[in-house]
């Protein structure tokens, strides 16, 4: 028997998958219906498909954002980094996924505060950015200052050129936001770094600057 025979019935996974990309609506009640699922994957198949209908309320986010399983808490933040969201209770939400057990939520909600150049979060990723345990969430944190550009954050970029490469190569890009005597020291400080990728960033940054 074929495996790909079109007879077959289709799996909900796959229904959830296609109905995001439905123009006639024929499958928003089975989005809005699994977003309460008992599985994980199909949550997050829903939430997917859900925003891009736009079909899901600020409740069904918070939601997201609050469920018991890190899976889906990842990826509604990751989906929240690129909409459009006004709304307080949301942003709280994603302020209390800072102190998430799991470093990749963490993560996620840093990208997402970042990207929405969320100032409220500052004096929060700068306390990741010196003091997290996991380097990856530091590197986030540092890359979301640059972004929000804070004068909060100054101290903290220019410390993190003291952390492991990639942390230091982050936050070369981050300097880009600030100015002063004290950021073009540090810059010619890291063209000497012991990390080629640190040396070239650096090298990028500067190249066709006037002397």
């Amino acid at each position: 028997m074929q495996g790909n025979d079109p007879t077959l019935p289709e799996s909900l996974d796959e229904q959830l998958l296609r109905a995001g990309f439905s123009a006639n609506g024929e499958f928003d009640a089975l989005i809005l219906e699994n977003l309460g699922s008992a599985t994980a994957r199909l949550r997050i198949l829903a939430l997917r498909a859900g925003l891009r209908r736009g079909l899901l309320s600020g409740d069904q986010l918070l939601a997201g954002v609050t469920d018991p399983d890190v899976d889906v808490r990842r990826e509604t933040l990751t989906l929240l980094a690129h909409e459009e969201i006004e709304s307080d209770a949301l942003f709280r939400a994603m302020l209390a996924c800072l102190d998430d057990d799991d470093a990749l939520v963490v993560d996620g909600a840093i990208f997402a505060l970042g990207e929405h150049l969320y100032v409220g979060a500052v004096d929060r990723l700068c306390d990741i950015a010196a003091n997290h345990d996991d380097a990856r969430c530091r590197e986030s944190a540092i890359a979301a200052l640059g972004e929000i550009g804070d004068e909060r954050g100054r101290a903290v970029v220019l410390a993190a050129l003291d952390d492991k490469p990639p942390v230091r190569r982050r936050a070369i890009v981050a300097l880009t936001n600030f100015e002063g005597p004290d950021i073009d020291a540090a810059l010619e400080k890291a063209s000497a770094d012991r990390d080629w990728q640190v040396r070239a960033a650096v090298d990028q940054l500067t190249r066709g600057e006037p002397d």
